[in-house]
């Protein structure tokens, strides 16, 4: 219901990052490379639009707004297909589009919506090859695995955002509890949401503890390993499958681990290489981390929410 909902904060939040978007510098003709060969050859690489996207969704009719903003703004074509259960709201949505394009003199096929919920029109999307450049699937693994399995164009996708915060001995008190908070509980059920955070050993308890009763204040549910379950009489014990699982819910697993090293090997062997952060005021340390996690976004001192 959180994904389908409309109200006026929602509505107020996609116009503030239309904005956002339009007060972005221009993004193309950036010389991105450049080089003199010996045979009197210049070379440069220079941003372009990349031509006609697809992007293909479910729940969130926000992001007819935000694929919209980002499409135009970058010069670039798309055609939406929203999820059924957010059909109409994303029709509602891309007449506003329309007539916004319209009125200022833009072509109104640069947005295009698919208007059925008919699940046939996923496949004929993924076989437009010959006029659709890019698929970008946003949606649950199902989704993203049919568009990475059929698609004839290349694909922009990610299976889950199974993403991890490391609180490092060094880490700020304030910034633990607040960084952590934020992370599960400004909204669970996006992929930027931290599904498990690992405790360095050498952290002072009080700030573990503090971390615990701040998730435990907001109904969060805990799962921890022996010595995290030992802090707070209200945390359940983890399983194995809690290390694999995005709760997309408020529910996160704790685990206590020997320092930076175990820290980042746990990342890397149960993440999803979506969005990964370490808290300290040890910049040795968050270098070390920013360098050897391997996942697109990697933050230091920073919420995992700021990758949604």
């Amino acid at each position: 219901i959180d994904r389908l909902t409309l109200n006026q904060e929602r509505i107020e939040g996609m116009a503030q990052g239309l904005e956002t978007v339009a007060n972005l510098p221009n993004p193309l003709g950036r010389t991105l490379w450049e080089e003199n060969r010996p045979n009197g050859l210049k070379i440069k690489k220079v941003s372009v639009p990349i031509g006609v996207l697809g992007m293909i969704y479910e729940s969130r009719p926000n992001v007819t707004i935000d694929a919209a903003a980002l499409c135009l703004k970058s010069r670039n074509a798309v055609i939406l297909r929203g999820g059924s259960e957010s059909l109409n709201s994303s029709l509602a949505l891309h007449k506003i589009i329309e007539s916004t394009l319209s009125a200022h003199k833009m072509p109104t096929a640069a947005v295009c919506m698919i208007p059925t919920p008919d699940r046939a029109a996923v496949g004929a999307m993924l076989a437009c090859h010959q006029y659709i450049d890019v698929m970008i699937p946003r949606g649950g693994r199902s989704l993203i695995e049919r568009i990475m399995d059929e698609a004839k164009m290349p694909v922009f996708g990610h299976l889950e955002g199974l993403c991890h915060i490391f609180v490092h001995k060094d880490a700020d008190a304030t910034i633990a509890r607040d960084v952590t908070l934020n992370a599960k509980m400004r909204r669970t059920g996006i992929c930027g949401a931290v599904e498990t955070i690992l405790i360095d050993e050498a952290l002072n308890d009080d700030i573990t503890k503090d971390i615990l009763g701040a998730l435990l204040e907001k109904e969060c549910e805990i799962v921890g390993d022996e010595y995290i379950q030992s802090l707070n009489s209200a945390v359940k014990p983890a399983t194995e499958q809690d290390w694999h699982t995005e709760y997309l819910a408020p529910k996160v697993s704790i685990k206590r681990v020997s320092g930076i090293d175990a820290a980042i090997a746990h990342i890397n062997a149960y993440g999803s290489h979506h969005t990964d952060s370490i808290l300290t005021q040890d910049n040795a340390a968050a270098e070390m981390f920013l360098n050897q996690v391997d996942s697109g976004i990697v933050l230091h001192n920073a919420s995992t929410q700021f990758a949604d």
